[in-house]
């Protein structure tokens, strides 16, 4: 990510240009769809489980389609026996300014598509039968050329965009298949998931990639019991999330890094905490590098193996930010949790300091998260 310089100032660009639009989309539909996400928002219905496509007893699906505006359940297969064969045709079948909870069953199989789920469309669960079986897979690179012959930078790289509120995820994978670049590489960026929506939970999800793996852009975010797995940078952005129970799988083979906050105020309530996690993989593994100047990074009763570098946290080549920065661990432990050889200017926390990264209340979780 080093080599990224450009690639970032045009994501910059593309999220200042996402949070003008967001401003301007209307809120009822909160009071509508209910304002909490709940277990309920991410279970699967029980005649969808058994292999009924909503709609009259329609299993082709005819019906269903022709009145697709009215299904709060839409079935995704392949073997064209739901209401869509792809998962970006379920998405479209979502009436722009929803406001009530839809969910969307991806039956079994590997989807080659790219996906958006535009924020004109909120309230959307997007639910799998297992991350071992529901797949959703593209390819892109930053460096990529699109149809008018420009680079498509590492935005709009990502395999599956979620730029809407109150989305949902369980039990699916989503994966950038691009192969893996060297460390210092142009280009090659290769998001698997892209999260700018606020309000957005999600649950026993796999994100698969190397380089850039989660675009953790804006809002704020619960991943709970989660597989993310990248080499440089893998969870990267300026949101606000908590990561409570994930594994962190890293697939570098030399050095690499997990989190990079991009948060570049002191006025900016965004940053990254991970609770309850274990790092797991290979390479030599930066805890956080300083995207931005006031980084903010922490990691609590977290599991870390022995491939986290001794120094623990990067300032990204200026030593300024060390200043600025809020890169912490608490209580955490394993081969890579001693901080004898910290950075001087990371910061073992005491409880007190800790606390407000440590539950749901580090995303306003009160306001929107019913479990």
């Amino acid at each position: 990510m080093a080599a990224a310089g450009c690639q970032r100032c045009l994501v910059a660009a593309a999220v200042v240009i996402l949070v003008m639009i967001s401003a301007s989309v209307s809120t009822a539909a909160g009071a509508a769809a209910g304002e909490f996400i709940t277990w309920d928002d991410l279970s699967i219905p029980a005649a969808a489980r058994r292999g009924e496509p909503e709609g009259s007893g329609d299993r082709g699906g005819v019906k269903a389609r022709a009145r697709h505006e009215n299904l709060v359940t839409i079935v995704v297969s392949q073997d064209g026996t739901g209401h869509s064969r792809t998962v970006q045709g379920a998405v479209d079948m979502v009436p722009a300014g929803n406001s009530r909870r839809v969910k969307i069953l991806v039956r079994p199989g590997v989807y080659r598509e790219k996906v958006t789920v535009p924020i004109t469309k909120p309230f959307v669960s997007l639910i799998g039968m297992g991350t071992g079986r529901t797949v959703i897979t593209w390819n892109a690179r930053a460096s990529d050329i699109d149809k008018s012959g420009h680079q498509v930078g590492t935005f709009y790289s990502a395999s599956v965009a979620i730029e809407a509120d109150y989305f949902c995820a369980s039990h699916i994978t989503f994966e950038n298949s691009a192969p893996a670049a060297p460390p210092g590489a142009v280009g090659q960026q290769a998001v698997a998931l892209r999260l700018s929506g606020d309000k957005t939970m999600l649950y026993r999800c796999r994100i698969l990639g190397t380089q850039d793996t989660l675009f953790d852009n804006i809002g704020r975010h619960y991943l709970y019991n989660c597989d993310i797995q990248g080499s440089i940078d893998f969870i990267f952005g300026n949101a606000r999330s908590l990561y409570q129970g994930c594994t962190l799988h890293a697939v570098a083979t030399s050095y690499g890094a997990i989190a990079a906050s991009q948060r570049s105020s002191p006025t900016e309530d965004s940053g990254f905490s991970f609770v309850g996690c274990r790092l797991t993989g290979s390479g030599m593994l930066y805890l956080g590098r300083a995207w931005g100047r006031y980084a903010r990074v922490v990691y609590s009763y977290c599991d870390l193996s022995g491939i986290v570098v001794p120094q623990g946290w990067s300032d990204w080549g200026d030593r300024s930010r060390t200043k600025t920065v809020l890169f912490g661990e608490y209580s955490c432990k394993g081969p890579g949790a001693s901080t004898r050889q910290r950075v001087p200017w990371s910061r073992a926390l005491t409880y007190k300091e800790a606390r407000p990264f440590l539950g749901r209340s580090f995303i306003d979780g009160e306001q929107w998260l019913k479990l």
